[in-house]
């Protein structure tokens, strides 16, 4: 398997000091920022945009206890959950090959003989994708109104964004066909047409920054013209080593509250967020802050 192209975690700001609310909303500024008007606006899928997953932790770390449980250890469950949802955590929003590839390494820690790390995604989405089966079909036989499944205001958000004429383009770290094919059950397609991007075989064909790389490049813009919404940390921390407006979007997916999810809300931070958001049923205070500012 080949070297990992995206980087892990680390906390690129130490502290965030005192933050301000766009007033009557849960819009939190961490730092104001001065954009020209965005030209390019990149989305995360999964937990930004998407609900259809919600729930995949509960299916990846008891698989990959169990697996740890058949290299012959002799560690007691509740140290392999710990151990495994603190790596499944920190390794969040990369390509879930790189979580398969941890696990491998885990294995042959504990002198186990693993197999590839695709044959553990594969078994990880087989295990998916009996969960989420009837999510899924319920969109496709029309029983399920896609914004039952999609982060609360996220289609007035990017009608919004339409009518403003920006290009928009999304890309997640889970298989590409995937997202393509949730994105189609969303009905989402329209708001991005071909520019649906998600990961490959290869892991070191396609990554978050190649994706902002072509943007800027294919549009002939500058860093400061991209804006990027995101839940994880990867697409934050790139869309600021660009020198993009990065909104984080500290998203309660189970319950759907308009509260923030603190561990998200911190891990985005530390990322670099410029502002955090719970969802999008403010989106128009949203943008006409950013536009305004």
């Amino acid at each position: 398997m080949a070297e990992a192209y995206e980087d892990d975690f680390r906390r690129r700001v130490d502290t965030s000091g005192p933050t301000r609310f766009i007033p009557g909303t849960a819009i939190e500024i961490i730092r104001e920022v001065h954009p020209a008007a965005p030209r390019c606006v990149l989305f995360d899928f999964d937990g930004t945009l998407s609900l259809v997953r919600e729930g995949w932790q509960a299916v990846m770390i008891p698989m990959m206890v169990e697996l740890l449980q058949e290299s012959g250890t002799q560690e007691p469950a509740s140290a392999l959950t710990a151990l495994v949802r603190n790596f499944v955590a920190e390794l969040t929003g990369k390509q879930t090959i790189y979580q398969m590839m941890r696990l491998a390494e885990e294995i042959r820690k504990r002198g186990g003989k693993p197999r590839e790390p695709r044959a553990y995604k594969k078994l990880y989405h087989e295990r998916l994708m009996a969960r989420i089966q009837g999510r899924r079909e319920a969109l496709r036989n029309g029983q399920a109104d896609p914004e039952t499944m999609l982060v609360p205001g996220s289609l007035a958000l990017l009608r919004e964004l339409r009518e403003r004429g920006v290009q928009m383009f999304l890309a997640s770290g889970t298989d590409a066909e995937y997202v393509i094919e949730e994105a189609r059950l969303l009905k989402l397609e329209p708001f991005f047409g071909r520019h649906i991007y998600g990961a490959l075989d290869d892991p070191l064909s396609f990554s978050k920054q190649k994706v902002i790389e072509r943007i800027l490049k294919q549009n002939r813009v500058v860093g400061a013209s991209l804006l990027g919404f995101g839940d994880g940390y990867v697409e934050i921390d790139n869309v600021k080593a660009c020198g993009g407006i990065a909104v984080g979007v500290a998203s309660d997916e189970s319950g759907r509250s308009g509260r923030p999810d603190e561990w998200k809300r911190d891990r985005l931070i530390g990322a670099g967020a410029d502002l955090i958001v719970p969802d999008f049923r403010e989106a128009a205070r949203l943008l006409a802050y950013l536009w305004e500012a």
